[in-house]
């Protein structure tokens, strides 16, 4: 397997031209992500991950996680690269420093987590799901829940998990049946849970699960359901760890990727019940949980972007050094195949996928910092309309991305890509995953369609979409080719997504499953568009860099040429999705169930 080296240049100008570093940095909450703070944070997790997490990938896979005795063993040189992590302080980066955090940005947060995703998506899910379960505890536990874990969880010292789906209950969390009990200040849980990340693990001292359950009183569907603390370890006091509580791990998955995370099926309460402390109020959990659920959906999006950029690296190295056949209309011997055009057709495309996929990422993240930090309440209310349309976009779009790409990486390497040895399989077996978890990338297009789009009847896409549509409009004032393609590609991509969006919230109310069948072109659609966006955006900052000669021209030049790629070679995806929403519905819901 290839090394991986953080592109930092590409996430530097991201952060600053999409996700809006710099109005962040001049907010005083934010004064700690100054230019060169941030250059050397993001140089160091660079090296981290090049050089600790990375070289661990591919041996973690073919070793795996193992579960002896009830406990879970990591493979070799896990538990050193994850004290190594913890000591960094990695896990505290965009958090409050009354809790140990460093106070930074969730986008500078999101462009460190890329390189842990990149480096080893196996290792990168425990400070994935620790972070959200901090955020989770920051925004609704109480005084002492954050005194008591927050702390821990940040240094790293204590992880933490999301306890969601049941062997009955996967996506209809209404279904669920693990049980709380009321019991002299706390309560006893009892039930089983699946597809529990990390539910064990040797790598901490202690795993903090955030429970889903319901108490016996409680009323019927989603709305009887809470949200519990329930530690592996109980907690004295004075912060030091007593006795075991009652949850186990039974059994380990057998996966097709992510092989060296542990994917536990969890016990609670086999001998009278395990200690669980009530987060808010009864009754209320799953809306606590969406807290932590969409934390780790924009994350997963970022791990569709870090598997991206990985199995790009590692195609284009190959098709670097791989010798075969003469270059067409060449009359000089074999050649390396990224002389070939189709072989860099894939390239392109992998590559300019990555970086808008990226690109959308970082925004979201940055509108979730705007919609936190900013001092007028209407920009903040807007930024936060914005963030919530986008992070189900963030989570499918970039993973479907995550997938194909590593996908074109196994083609591009021919044969060789189909041999485990060269690890291009294992990106491909490792980012089929993030399609799913946190939610389906199905589920993520009807929450898009029916919560996010249709709720305000289309407003805040609106607003997007003109916003959008005056970027495309400043491209006019920019001299070249590659503008006019970028601009007229852009401006007839935004004319699709508008007709599509006005079709929808117009269908939803006469027939919502006629609009529900086209609820996942519309999300394709949407990242589509959106990505060609911040690839005008990228495109218009590339030429203001080149007037005022900053950065490396080369950089800068390559960036002109993969935003005029997108344009010309995805947008036009647009139009046929169009099509697809609004004319496709009839037949997704035509046949009768026997006739499929």
């Amino acid at each position: 397997m290839a090394g991986y080296n953080a592109p930092i240049m590409d996430m530097r100008f991201a952060l600053d031209e999409l996700a809006g570093l710099p109005e962040l940095a001049a907010l005083p909450q934010w004064e700690a992500a100054a230019p060169d703070a941030v250059g050397a944070i993001l140089d160091e997790a660079g090296k981290f991950a090049a050089e600790v997490i990375a070289p661990i990938n591919q041996s973690g896979d073919a070793e795996g996680a193992r579960l002896e005795n009830g406990v879970v063993r990591s493979p070799a040189g896990f538990k050193q690269a994850y004290r190594q992590f913890a000591e960094g302080g990695w896990n505290g980066l965009p958090f409050d420093p009354a809790y140990g955090g460093q106070g930074l940005p969730w986008a500078v947060s999101a462009a460190v987590s890329e390189m842990w995703q990149a480096a080893n998506l196996s290792f990168g899910l425990y400070p994935l799901l620790t972070q959200g379960a901090i955020d989770l505890l920051l925004h609704h536990g109480s005084a002492d829940q954050k005194r008591t874990f927050v702390p821990r969880l940040i240094d790293g010292s204590w992880n933490g998990t999301m306890n969601l789906t049941e062997p009955q209950a996967g996506s209809d969390l209404g279904a669920l049946r693990t049980r709380a009990q009321r019991a002299n200040g706390h309560y006893r849980i009892s039930g089983q849970k699946i597809f529990i990340t990390n539910g064990e693990t040797d790598l901490s001292e202690n795993v903090v699960h955030m429970v889903l359950a319901r108490l016996g009183d409680a009323p019927q569907g989603v709305k009887g359901i809470s949200l519990f603390i329930v530690p592996k370890f109980l907690v004295r006091d004075d912060g030091s760890l007593g006795e075991r509580n009652d949850l186990r791990a039974v059994s380990l998955e057998h996966k097709l990727g992510i092989r060296a995370s542990p994917t536990c099926v969890m016990s609670y309460g086999d001998d009278g019940g395990a200690v669980g402390y009530l987060v808010g109020e009864e009754n209320r959990g799953l809306d606590y949980m969406f807290t932590m659920m969409n934390n780790a959906r924009l994350s997963v999006g970022i791990q569709g972007v870090g598997i991206a950029e990985r199995a790009y690296q590692q195609a284009r190295e190959f098709a670097r050094s791989r010798i075969q056949s003469r270059e067409l209309g060449g009359d000089h011997g074999s050649v390396a195949i990224i002389r070939h055009p189709d072989v860099r057709r894939m390239l392109m495309t992998m590559k300019a996928q990555t970086e808008a996929a990226r690109a959308l990422t970082y925004y979201a993240a940055g509108a979730l910092d705007r919609a936190r930090a900013l001092p007028d309440a209407a920009a903040r209310t807007r930024a936060l309309g914005i963030a919530e349309l986008l992070i189900p976009v963030a989570k499918a779009w970039s993973t479907d991305i995550g997938f194909a790409v590593a996908d074109m990486g196994v083609q591009v390497h021919g044969g060789m890509g189909f041999i485990e040895e060269t690890g291009a399989a294992q990106h491909l077996r490792d980012a089929r995953i993030t399609q799913i978890y946190e939610g389906t990338n199905g589920i993520q297009a009807n929450d898009l369609l029916a919560r996010k789009l249709v709720r305000d009847r289309g407003a805040v896409a609106a607003g997007f979409i003109a916003d959008m549509r005056q970027a495309a409009e400043r491209l006019s004032g920019v001299p070249g080719p590659a503008s006019t393609a970028i601009r007229s590609r852009l401006l007839a991509a935004l004319d699709d997504i508008e007709r599509a969006t006005t079709w929808l919230v117009a269908t939803w109310r006469d027939d919502p499953r006629r609009a529900a069948a086209g609820a996942t072109p519309y999300l394709r659609m949407v990242g589509i568009v959106v990505g060609g966006w911040t690839m005008a955006i990228a495109a218009l900052a590339a030429h203001r860099r080149m007037r005022r000669r900053e950065d490396d021209a080369a950089f800068l030049e390559a960036k002109l040429v993969t935003a005029r790629f997108y344009a010309e070679n995805i947008l036009p995806q647009a139009g046929a999705l169009l099509t697809a929403i609004v004319d496709g519905g009839d037949t997704v819901l035509a046949l009768s169930d026997e006739r499929f």
